[in-house]
């Protein structure tokens, strides 16, 4: 891509975002970008669109999913005409010789996750609109050779969010990270028959999004594992798996060849049990503080050699969001500073700590 044509129309006056997140963390989203001088303007649940007066880029934050410079919205009641004004809105705004690399396109929440068995994600009406309006722009303005396809790092991507399917915001981002390149910040994951359980695809997503070097035969820790859907993922990446709870696991994990069951609470296993392990996985169905509590108590004693935790934090509603930065500080008290937090876009109300032990002070 030459330098031209990766540069759209000069704009100026104020910046304008639109911003995807969990249905109802809305005001989690909202207040964390107010204090940097974003005013909010349209919103519905799961969607949040703000403007600043001066130049910036789309605000970030544990609770915000997507963020994107926004173009523009289109509402109506035809799909056609609908994709013609987009192209117009394309046309005001980017040269001729300006391509996207990739379009992504989908829906934002309609319910809570886990709400009458809803998950988020590309649906059958976003999947036929953006296969229409593929169909009709891709010569003019995509290099892809399909929509929502996964991301390259540095490649520019346009955005199309149905707030309902007569009704689309428009906005452009670059990717960089791993959600930045997935449509809707979801990681694409096709499988041949169901996992365990939806932790399967929590796991797979922490692990991605942390960046951790998981690798064939490494330990690994879930405690809270049954039925043992993240225990899944694990083994499927070729790590050995030791599954601690209480409850019973599903056979297609038990009968794994490598994988253990202590049934237990970590609190009752002496710390050797944890001695040889890298990454430890928490999903307990309790209190932050209780579950920050277990895993001070594996990883902050001289048998721990772990390089890397992904702890998840139930929230229990949205108004427990203030007291994340304090149990930061506690995750911090324990000799890190590396620590990453981000609402994952399967998580519930809930959120996840990816903690790298790597660079521990002492």
């Amino acid at each position: 891509m030459n330098k031209k044509d990766s540069q759209a129309k000069p704009s100026s006056g104020p910046s304008f975002a639109m911003m995807c997140c969990a249905f109802g963390a809305e005001k989690a989203v909202k207040e964390s970008i107010l204090s940097e001088g974003w005013r909010l303007a349209f919103s519905r649940p799961g969607f949040v669109t703000a403007k600043h007066d001066g130049d910036r880029k789309p605000p970030k934050g544990i609770f915000i999913r997507t963020s994107a410079t926004s173009l523009g919205q289109v509402k109506g009641t035809d799909a056609a005409s609908h994709i013609e004004t987009l192209r117009s809105l394309l046309e005001e705004r980017f040269p001729a010789e300006f391509r996207f690399d990739q379009f992504h396109l989908w829906p934002k929440d309609r319910a809570p996750i886990g709400r009458f068995d809803f998950e988020p994600g590309i649906d059958e009406v976003s999947r036929a609109i953006a296969e229409e309006i593929y169909a009709k722009l891709a010569e003019d303005w995509f290099r892809s050779d399909a929509p929502n396809r996964v991301a390259q790092p540095g490649e520019k991507i346009l955005d199309v969010v149905l707030v309902d399917p007569s009704h689309w915001f428009i906005g452009t981002h670059e990717a960089e990270t791993w959600p930045t390149r997935w449509p809707g910040a979801i990681q694409p994951i096709d499988l041949a028959e169901e996992p365990v359980s939806r932790a399967y695809y929590k796991a797979a997503e922490a692990i991605q999004w942390s960046g951790f070097d998981l690798q064939r035969g490494d330990v690994a820790i879930e405690i809270g594992s049954a039925p043992g859907g993240a225990c899944g993922r694990l083994l499927e990446l070729g790590l050995k798996v030791i599954g601690i709870d209480p409850a019973n696991m599903d056979p297609r994990v038990a009968e794994h060849p490598n994988f253990q069951h202590l049934v237990a609470r970590a609190d009752d296993l002496p710390r050797r049990a944890f001695r040889d392990a890298k990454w430890l996985l928490v999903d307990s169905s309790v209190t932050p503080n209780q579950t920050l509590a277990t895993v001070a108590n594996v990883v902050c004693n001289r048998n721990s050699n772990f390089r890397g935790l992904l702890i998840t934090l139930k929230l229990g509603d949205y108004e427990a969001a203030d007291r994340i930065e304090a149990w930061r500080r506690k995750v911090e008290s324990w000799g890190v500073s590396d620590i990453q937090i981000r609402q994952l876009a399967r998580n519930r109300c809930e959120v996840c700590f990816a903690v790298s032990l790597s660079a521990r002070r002492s």
